[in-house]
């Protein structure tokens, strides 16, 4: 069989972005590649240090906040400062808090150092995602985060595998990693990474200034808010990957590695479906496309109320993976479709907040529809809430603007594209895939943001 056809599709997936966006992609896959914490904090907690699931359980959830936190006060950095002083600053604290983390041991102190690393884990995102608005074209920007969300994915899974292997030995070696990894990021932001922030236009002889944007300016944007509203509700279904799921499976009978089987799936088809998926519909009508997505999404998780056998849950999987793979770099490209140009920061913070927020709320809406209900109901809420997003999003994007009537200004000039050769795994050359425990598009960002 010819390899032609495939290395012509990966490489057309890579070419043509600026060599700028490569050193960013290339920061991601590090970031993810040294990622510990969020993965094992609890079982750190619990395991390592002996305290109880409900103290573990209220850390986790200051890490989370802290994430809530940071998401609208980054974005204002990011449109202040600047996107590379905003990554610097993140990436920097990530590093200092992590290290710091894995020696305190004061209850007290572990909690205000968990909410400290939350929000030094998010603060980066917004200025990442406004970044590479600025710097790829708006017909490539599909693709751009498309492959940023690969590389997180890559990341995330060569960290999992691996951090486990490392906590078998010492959770100090794995926090003193993750520093070291971040901190290496951050060297490498500010060695090839380039600012990239927009300059507010000021009045002419011919146009008024650029009108100036606060957070309260974001917020009375109707449009721009109702589309932070139906990213949370496909957020809270995604992560019911991490929080409904497992607890639905145990009472099902099936042990903590069925669940890690079945949702190796989910990194599996990243890896696998990601770029040729993106390749797909990456001119394609976006309000399609998130309706699609929200359909999936919900109704993948409605699937498994009807799961018995192991493979079922693993089919259930698999479509809403694929509702995951479409919905990431498309809700994103949106929500830099409809925000200011010199304004992308607080746009990115507030869509990053809604995921952030669904991180603390769903394990409260499942956990309560889960005891009161049971599991039919949380699925059955599941396949709701997909079809309520699907048409929101119809009703939301009638009349957008096509992609076509973006004006150039929405992209900085750049530095001249570079084709990138197909598969190497050098340093501006990607690769990807997928978590063996997802964190719904944090996703990165992002739908599970790991984003």
């Amino acid at each position: 069989m010819s390899v032609a056809g495939p290395v012509r599709a990966a490489r057309e997936s890579v070419s043509g972005l600026p060599r700028a966006f490569w050193w960013l992609w290339t920061s991601s896959l590090i970031n993810r590649l040294g990622a510990f914490v969020a993965t094992f904090m609890a079982l750190y907690l619990t395991l390592d240090r002996g305290y109880s699931a409900s103290y573990a359980g209220v850390v986790v959830s200051l890490y989370g906040l802290g994430g809530v936190v940071a998401s609208l006060g980054a974005g204002v950095l990011t449109d202040r400062l600047g996107r590379r002083p905003t990554m610097l600053i993140a990436q920097s604290a990530m590093s200092a808090s992590v290290a710091l983390l894995g020696f305190v041991r004061d209850p007290v102190a572990i909690a205000a150092v968990a909410f400290l690393v939350g929000m030094a884990a998010s603060a980066s995102r917004p200025a990442v995602q406004a970044m590479i608005a600025d710097l790829v074209r708006p017909e490539d920007r599909i693709r751009a985060f498309s492959l940023n969300y690969w590389a997180i994915n890559l990341g995330f899974a060569v960290s999992s595998a691996a951090a486990g292997f490392v906590a078998q030995y010492s959770y100090l070696a794995g926090f003193l990693g993750e520093a070291a990894m971040t901190l290496a990021c951050a060297v490498l932001v500010f060695l090839k990474v380039p600012e990239t922030r927009p300059e507010r236009m000021k009045a002419t002889a011919e146009k008024p200034a650029e009108p100036e944007v606060r957070l309260g300016t974001v917020l009375r944007d109707g449009r721009f808010m109702s589309v932070v509203g139906l990213s949370f509700l496909v957020a809270l279904i995604f992560q019911q990957a991490n929080v409904g799921l497992p607890v639905a499976m145990g009472a099902d009978g099936f042990s903590s590695s069925d669940y890690g089987l079945v949702i190796a799936a989910n990194g599996l088809l990243i890896v696998l479906l990601q770029i040729p998926v993106t390749r797909f519909i990456q001119h394609r009508d976006p309000r399609r496309l998130l309706i699609l997505s929200s359909l999936l999404a919900g109704y993948g998780f409605g699937l498994t109320a009807f799961a018995g056998p192991l493979a079922l849950y693993a089919v259930a999987i698999c479509v809403w993976t694929l509702a995951e793979i479409v919905n990431a770099p498309t809700q994103t490209g949106l929500v830099v479709r409809l925000s200011p140009v010199h304004s992308r920061g607080r746009y990115q913070g507030m869509y990053s907040m809604s995921w952030a927020v669904a991180g603390l709320a769903a394990p409260l809406l499942s956990g309560y529809v889960l005891d009161r209900f049971g599991a039919q109901w949380l699925w059955g809420t599941c396949a709701a809430l997909g079809t309520v997003a699907g048409f929101g999003y119809w009703l939301l994007m009638r009349g957008l603007p096509p992609q076509a009537q973006e004006t150039a200004a929405g992209t900085l000039p750049a530095p001249a594209p570079v084709a990138m050769p197909a598969p190497a795994p050098v340093v501006t050359e990607p690769l990807a895939a997928g978590p063996l425990v997802t964190e719904p598009l944090a996703a990165e960002g992002g739908p599970l943001p790991r984003v």
